[in-house]
């Protein structure tokens, strides 16, 4: 595709003139060329065509500035972009030029079009506790240059396990002045002590003594915020839980999920003889049998 220099048709040297040499510029040339003056000389003809879509675009202050850009990106510069591509950018640019809708493939074809850095993806491991309540993690990552790159990172309160964090431009550098791309973290909760997350069910182990499961007592448990009593009750049997309403996880809606103790019934590894005694006696009294099958 050709682009006519209109400058130099109305015999101007350079973009730099006014609106008034424009047209006097014009008014020469149309004059010099015009077809009463020619006869029917074909190619003064064609200049005469030429000469008016000259003053058509550039007594048209909208006009000249696109065609001025145009000119500039196509012709002015100096590059060593193929012909293939060059005439491609003409075609898209020529058609908003003239009104038509620009190609969506502009993007793609301009070697010079900001490209947005790439995202990147990692993992950080938090707490429990940490994450129920919230807490900032350093990060740590190689840079190009072998340099050591950190970014703090704050852990909302009541993430979920496997829950990503997006820290918008914190990914790799873009390119030709693109933006950078996003990080991405996953966070892995980390079960502590003796509590475990399960959903938004946090789970514990209660351990109580033979006695304890036999008679019924009051225990306190320490949950993930505070300490709690409760009453067990007679002849609970090992596996059997005790679930408290509202004591758990963060369910994300302002409520919480249950704080459930499963109850393991232990026995002493080291008795002394009284205690001996006692296990005896309580064996010649006791009818009960772990063993026996029950039928109806």
């Amino acid at each position: 595709m050709i682009i006519k220099d209109y400058y130099k048709i109305l015999g101007l040297n350079n973009n730099k003139a006014s609106l008034d040499e424009i047209k006097i510029a014009y008014r020469d040339m149309a004059k010099k060329y015009h077809p009463d003056v020619n006869g029917n000389n074909r190619q003064a003809e064609e200049i005469f065509k030429d000469i008016g879509e000259a003053y058509n675009t550039l007594s048209n202050n909208k006009q000249r500035r696109k065609y001025d850009r145009m000119w500039q990106y196509y012709i002015g510069r100096k590059n060593k972009q193929n012909e293939q591509y060059r005439e491609a950018k003409m075609k898209d640019f020529m058609g908003l030029f003239f009104g038509e809708k620009k190609q969506e493939k502009e993007e793609v074809l301009d070697k010079k079009a900001p490209v947005k850095g790439e995202d990147i993806n990692t993992e950080i491991t938090a707490t429990l506790t940490e994450a129920f309540f919230g807490a900032v993690k350093e990060i740590k990552f190689k840079t190009v240059d072998g340099g050591i790159r950190k970014i703090d990172v704050k852990i909302p309160a009541g993430i979920r396990d496997n829950e990503k964090i997006r820290l918008i431009g914190q990914g790799k550098l873009g390119k030709n002045g693109g933006k950078a791309g996003d990080l991405f973290i996953k966070i892995n909760i980390k079960n502590i002590a003796n509590l475990r997350l399960e959903g938004i069910d946090i789970y514990t182990d209660l351990l109580i003594s033979p006695w304890e499961a036999a008679l019924s007592t009051k225990v306190v448990i320490t949950g993930i915020d505070e300490e709690v009593e409760i009453t067990i009750p007679k002849g609970i049997q090992s596996g059997q839980t005790i679930e408290l309403e509202n004591k758990g996880y963060k369910d994300g809606k302002g409520g919480r999920g249950k704080l459930i103790a499963v109850v393991k019934i232990m026995v002493p590894e080291v008795v002394s003889q009284e205690e001996i005694e006692l296990f005896e006696k309580l064996k010649e009294v006791s009818k009960f049998n772990p063993r026996k099958i029950k039928t109806r």
